[in-house]
């Protein structure tokens, strides 16, 4: 008998995470267009924003004529996706790259960073505002740097941000684990802005569970018996420490408010009279990324996007993730983890409630709540918007209207959320 502790990892991410090399866009492509026909959603509350706006732009590139021709369906088309006639791409990179400027000190040189960037997209959209828009010094002191695990992306995005020569002297690729802490070197005391764009959502989670309300939590392992092809859970004492530091940021913010004691003794009496198993997915690869940086990066300010929840989730549990895989040509949503075998999609959604709690506990404020007559105060300034809210904010929105009314970066993506985090000046 052999048991595997479980730690669903996405295998085949999106666009702007870190996809294996081989097959990692064909997979890409294929997931997008056969769940174009089976999701009740449209596109955009299930995908990554860039993979959206790549792929929209490109089909209807090759169809669109110009704005005098004379057939009314290519018409429709080119007003209802095409924003007079250039693509809407770059104006999601804007978007950052303005609020990037508006509380970057700029009297150090702008330093970049940015997990997982895919294609080179951002990266380019980034340098190009700060180009056009900054004063002439903080572009040409300023560095991007691009961590991508991805040999294959890596030349990609060199090759998209080198589009502009100018930019070529301020990027650079490294390719490596960011969740690797000796990729990143000494500690850095410098500003700098993190970028995660969709990366959350593939990061590993942990499963763990709990016979009802009040039992204690236990760690789910896998267990494969040698004479069978199937898998079955396992449960075992908490064990792992990225388990329980994460449940452990979970109870101290429950902890904060006095009325959560009184939700305590209610939920206590109610599970002996109603007793109901729990499930929670713990991201507990984001609090290993977040450690990690708050480590080496101590002054770092971060901006991080993806998916506040997803539809058609068939899988039980808190913060369970969508696995899907296509199958004779039609999408097939598991309704269990242990049925994925193969190649199969992960994908979580985001719990940004969490995210802003874990984001507390790694820069050492929340750690500081053992102590009650502790009066630190919060060393993060956090800020959770909505995409639309956020490019209202610091966006161009007349940019993305189309000629019909249609705002996708407004009208879609309902489902996702941008955080931004700042340091601020409790230090000690």
């Amino acid at each position: 008998m052999g048991l595997t502790v479980l730690r669903l990892q996405a295998s085949l991410v999106f666009g702007t995470a870190n996809p294996p090399d081989n097959g990692a866009q064909r997979n890409v492509l294929s997931y997008f267009h056969h769940q174009k026909a089976s999701s009740a959603l449209p596109y955009p509350q299930r995908y990554p924003l860039f993979l959206y706006f790549s792929l929209v732009f490109i089909h209807l590139s090759v169809v669109i004529p110009s704005e005098t021709s004379s057939s009314p369906l290519l018409q429709a088309l080119y007003s209802t996706h095409i924003v007079g006639d250039k693509p809407i791409l770059p104006w999601y990179a804007h978007g950052i790259a303005q609020a990037i400027m508006r509380t970057a000190n700029l009297s150090v040189p702008l330093k970049i960073y940015e997990i997982g960037g895919g294609s080179g997209t951002c990266a380019k959209g980034i340098m190009d505002y700060i180009m056009l828009n900054a004063p002439a010094r903080v572009y040409n002191n300023m560095t991007y740097i691009s961590v991508e695990i991805s040999p294959s992306l890596a030349e990609i995005q060199r090759e998209t941000v080198g589009e502009v020569r100018t930019h070529l002297s301020k990027f650079r690729v490294e390719c490596r684990d960011a969740a690797d802490q000796s990729g990143w070197g000494d500690v850095e005391q410098q500003p700098c802005w993190v970028i995660m764009l969709e990366v959350l959502d593939n990061l590993p989670h942990d499963l763990i569970y709990a016979e009802n309300q009040v039992s204690p939590w236990m760690e789910v392992w896998v267990e494969k018996q040698h004479d069978r092809d199937t898998l079955s859970e396992l449960y075992k004492p908490l064990q792992d420490s990225l388990i329980k530091r994460c449940i452990e940021i979970v109870d101290l913010d429950k902890n904060i408010s006095s009325q959560s004691m009184v939700i305590s003794k209610a939920s206590s009496i109610w599970s002996k009279v109603f007793p109901k198993p729990r499930r929670h997915w713990l991201p507990t690869g984001c609090l290993k990324l977040l450690e990690i940086l708050h480590g080496v990066l101590p002054k770092m300010s971060l901006i991080a996007s993806d998916f506040s929840y997803l539809p058609d989730v068939r899988i039980p549990g808190e913060r369970a993730p969508l696995v899907s895989t296509k199958k004779d040509g039609s999408t097939l949503d598991y309704g269990s983890y242990l049925d994925a075998k193969g190649d199969a999609d992960i994908f979580f959604p985001t719990d940004f409630w969490l995210l802003e709690c874990i984001d507390h506990y790694c820069s050492g404020w929340m750690k500081s709540l053992r102590d009650r007559s502790s009066n630190l105060g919060k060393k993060r300034r956090t800020l959770t918007l909505d995409t639309s809210s956020f490019m209202e904010e610091f966006g161009l929105p007349s940019k993305t209207r189309t000629k019909d009314g249609y705002n996708p970066l407004l009208d879609d993506f309902k489902n996702t959320k941008l955080y931004i985090s700042v340091p601020t000046h409790n230090t000690k």
